[in-house]
């Protein structure tokens, strides 16, 4: 969705802002949330423009469909693994957790 208000046209481009270079960039949409850029339409992307003395910058977008890569599909193949793996074997209590604070943490390898 456009990040545009009042627009309900489907995104197509990304917008990010390089304050270290005065740069805007307008290209590919993005495949994650990324924190100041704004998902715009082609029309709004088309007639974006750049802050007075900054450099425009627009990147190919293409309309072709993004391939997945072969580290999604191997996710994807593992992700089905486990989900195919028998309950009794998915229940067994997790190995050990040490340290580490925010999303990252160590696992202890247990033997099996």
């Amino acid at each position: 969705m456009c990040s545009k208000a009042g627009c309900a046209a489907s995104a197509r481009s990304t917008m990010t802002y390089v304050h270290s270079d005065a740069t805007v960039v307008v290209g590919p949409l993005a495949t994650r949330a990324e924190p100041g850029a704004l998902d715009l339409c082609g029309a709004h992307a088309e007639r974006m423009t750049a802050p007075q003395g900054w450099t425009l910058l627009r990147l190919e977008t293409g309309d072709e469909v993004p391939e997945r890569s072969r580290d999604d599909l191997l996710a994807i193949a593992d992700a089905v693994r486990e989900a195919a793996r028998p309950r009794r074997e998915r229940d067994r209590p997790a190995p050990a957790v040490s340290g580490g604070k925010g999303h990252l943490r160590v696992i202890a390898e247990t033997a099996d």
